[in-house]
């Protein structure tokens, strides 16, 4: 399998910053070999770093302000929403600037996960559609305006309203309304019943100011953020970045505690080696995605810490089973899908690339989720011998010329096409940015695609299959009996008809393949010494519990 060496960026078609604040640069291409540094493809070993050090620090154009000395945590990543409304993006770098510039009603402790009181103070279950919720008094938001009853009942509408035109629609469509009861106190009424309301409202429902956002609408929102959150956006760069301040008046009563680091920016780098290299000299004290490879010589460093752990994350492949990117699509056959599972060496992909703790998978779900029943998976052993019969009794003794879409993880989808190139299928790789891919896929133009999905940390099989197979807009294969199970079980109150019917469903989904499920995902995290960071298998970087040592 291919080594690790770097991973291209999602970037943004979003062309709006803030005027009134310079934006800040990220760091130009490296102008040196960056095979001569440590996570190189010679393997040189630290000792060999000492030289490029000082070209890199020559030749970079970025003088950023990180670390302790300045109370500035610089995080990067790879990728940057497309928008930074929580509602109007889906990638994981949206939800961690979520958690920083916003508040739920509910917390979930990530350490026992027990629902604690947030925004909501306390919530009592009226009837089985129906939560009545207490909130809490004095709360701000950045622009010095009240919270009150009001900015619940218009978030809730508003995102369930066809005019919010919500990313994720699973993450709000149980919802059926809200009504003020008070001036802090809210109804919130439910389509039919959903246990796992709570869930998502302590991670994927996070209130908007009222008066604000109709003053601005979505696109002025999008340019200057509001929230009630621990830090507050001063800057956004599209293709950069985004600068944070915390919070001088972030409620005390936070289940979150205050925040502890004055400065928070997070850095859009699109090549992986570009990021380690900033991490090694100073321009970011913070990142992850690391390849094991690289994670190992970091190690070696005193003045970094390297943490690992597997992550809620999977990766999957998106079949077409209706035959919908073309007439004559070879998706549309089971044999070819199945043959297309037995291809893929899923041991070899989560122990040579992802590395960690990641392990195959064989399901549609996260295995940690209510509801992911592992057992009602076909088990796809990697057979080449019987993908190529396969694909002979469909037809294509020959194999076939087809396309996979990517956006992410470009090793991985590489060492895919190499196991499919093996059974006769030839896979070219369109490689878009994820927006660009959501839609395609949506439009039904995409033969096969390699997707990773987070669940946006929701630990509940409707956030994983019910996301993809429920109906909702990123549901491309429309079985309705999948469908029907999937309903059933999001909306019974009893645990064990909810089992049943994620089981059911699960089942139908590996027997027709419509996925080729591959692994969960391993994190590696990188980060300066001096930073206290604690990593949580939700893969959601929680730097608001983050402090200087």
């Amino acid at each position: 399998m291919p080594r690790v060496v770097s991973r291209p960026a999602t970037r943004s078609k979003e062309n709006q910053s803030l005027a009134v604040i310079p934006p800040f640069r990220i760091c130009d291409p490296l102008p040196f070999d960056t095979s001569t540094l440590p996570f190189g493809d010679d393997g040189m070993g630290i000792k060999g770093f000492a030289r490029s050090i000082a070209l890199l620090s020559l030749f970079s154009s970025f003088s950023a302000l990180a670390g302790k000395a300045d109370d500035t945590l610089v995080y990067a990543s790879d990728s940057e929403p497309e928008n930074i409304s929580p509602y109007h993006n889906d990638l994981r770098e949206g939800v961690i600037l979520g958690r920083l510039i916003w508040d739920n009603l509910v917390y979930r402790n990530p350490d026992n996960g027990q629902y604690e009181p947030m925004l909501a103070t306390s919530w009592k279950q009226v009837d089985d559609t129906t939560i009545d919720f207490q909130l809490r008094e004095g709360v701000k938001f950045h622009n010095g305006d009240p919270f009150t009853a009001d900015d619940v009942v218009f978030t809730l509408n508003y995102v369930v309203s066809p005019e919010s035109k919500v990313v994720t629609v699973q993450n709000v469509d149980w919802i059926k309304s809200a009504e003020k009861l008070g001036d802090y106190s809210v109804r919130l009424h439910l389509k039919k019943p959903f246990p796992p309301a709570l869930e998502y409202l302590s991670n994927a429902v996070p209130m908007f100011p009222k008066k604000y956002f109709e003053q601005v609408g979505i696109a002025g929102f999008s340019r200057k953020p509001i929230g009630t959150g621990p830090y507050k956006v001063t800057a956004i760069a599209t293709g950069e970045g985004v600068k944070m301040d915390k919070n001088p008046d972030y409620f005390k009563d936070s289940p979150q505690g205050q925040p502890k680091i004055g400065h928070i920016n997070f850095r859009v780098i699109a090549d992986a080696e570009t990021r380690l290299a900033e991490l090694m000299t100073g321009g970011i004290d913070w990142t992850w995605r690391v390849a094991p490879d690289q994670a190992e010589n970091l190690k070696a460093m005193p003045n970094l810490v390297v943490t690992s752990g597997a992550t809620m994350r999977i990766g999957f492949l998106i079949l077409d089973a209706r035959g919908t990117s073309s007439a004559d699509s070879p998706m549309k056959h089971l044999k070819v899908r199945q043959a297309i599972n037995y291809a893929i060496n899923r041991d070899g992909l989560a122990s040579q690339l992802v590395g960690g703790e990641s392990k195959p998978l064989q399901v549609a779900c996260y295995p940690g989720q209510f509801g992911c029943d592992t057992t009602a998976a076909t088990v796809y052993n990697y057979d080449p011998a019987k993908a190529k019969a396969l694909l002979a009794e469909a037809g294509y003794p020959n194999g076939f010329e087809t396309e996979i879409f990517a956006y992410r993880d470009r090793d991985y989808v590489e060492a895919i096409i190499g196991n499919l190139r093996a059974v006769g299928i030839n896979a070219k790789l369109r490689y878009l940015k994820y927006a660009a891919l959501r839609d395609q896929q949506r439009g039904g133009k995409v033969p096969m695609s390699f997707q990773a999905w987070g669940s946006f940390s929701i630990l509940d099989t409707s956030a994983s299959a019910g996301t993809w197979f429920k109906g909702n807009p990123d549901d491309n294969i429309k079985d309705p009996q999948v469908q029907g199970w999937l309903q059933n079980a999001d909306n019974a109150l009893d645990p064990q008809v909810r089992k049943d019917n994620y089981r059911k469903a699960l089942q139908r989904i590996s027997e027709q393949a419509y996925w080729a499920p591959l692994f969960n995902y391993s994190m590696n995290y990188a980060y300066v010494s001096d930073l206290n960071f604690k990593p949580y298998p939700d893969e959601l970087p929680r730097f608001v519990l983050s402090s200087w040592k």
